[in-house]
């Protein structure tokens, strides 16, 4: 197996979280653990002679929530640790090259409060909690925590922070609920990339788009967009 030569570190996707912004009762703690895939094309600089860059990454995922009070509004607080393998292909001047890595991603913190239309209720309160506007925030930071070799071009890691405030929106119509996730991350520079090179990052507009369906058993799913 080799390293590959070069190109641009891997870039993840941005989440898709429906029911980010729900309102749920206080003092509760949530461990939660789930599994993801990802496989596509990597693109990179015309200059650079690398093609077919294609990344293949999967894992699982291990989270803790803590819903809290905040000055009466709900809120909530999770920490989110993946772990990657990851395999990467590409054809470097002409000779094909593999490499296949894997350890922690970086870890994710974040903090959210519904600012409007979710109270902060208790167990028994909250049996008696109706949605119909919600209107909420959060900041997550991610630190420098995760699988990172200088020496290498592509990494489960980043070696830099970033943070990413958003705002919620959630509409409950019926059993249907639209939600609108606007938010904005911005990146530290990663001063040891490949060698010691310097990468900086402009900032990172997204919007995502939820669109909901509750059954009368409790159930829901969800159509999604980012």
């Amino acid at each position: 197996m080799s390293a590959l030569a070069a190109g641009p570190a891997v870039a993840y996707g941005q989440d898709l979280e429906p029911r980010a912004y729900v309102n749920t009762p206080i003092g509760l703690n949530f461990a939660l653990a789930g599994y993801f895939y990802t496989q596509g094309n990597v693109g990179t600089d015309a200059s650079v002679p690398i093609k077919d860059f294609t990344v293949r990454t999967n894992g699982p995922i291990l989270a803790y929530v803590r819903t809290l009070d905040v000055w009466g509004r709900s809120g909530k607080v999770d920490l989110i640790v993946p772990y990657v393998w990851l395999s990467a292909k590409a054809t470097v001047a002409g000779q094909a090259r593999e490499l296949d890595i894997e350890g922690f991603a970086d870890p994710r913190l974040r903090f959210s409060v519904n600012l409007y239309g979710a109270p902060a209720l208790s167990l028994e309160q909250f049996a008696q909690y109706k949605q119909d506007l919600i209107v909420g925030t959060s900041l997550q930071v991610s630190a420098p925590g995760g699988q990172y070799d200088p020496d290498k071009l592509v990494n489960i890691g980043t070696n830099r922070w970033s943070f990413r405030p958003e705002l919620g929106f959630s509409k409950a119509l019926g059993p249907l609920t639209l939600e609108l996730l606007p938010s904005v991350t911005f990146f530290t520079d990663n001063n040891d990339f490949f060698g010691g090179k310097h990468v900086a990052q402009d900032p990172l507009y997204s919007v995502q788009g939820h669109l909901l369906y509750h059954f009368d058993f409790g159930a829901w799913v969800a159509l999604n967009s980012t």
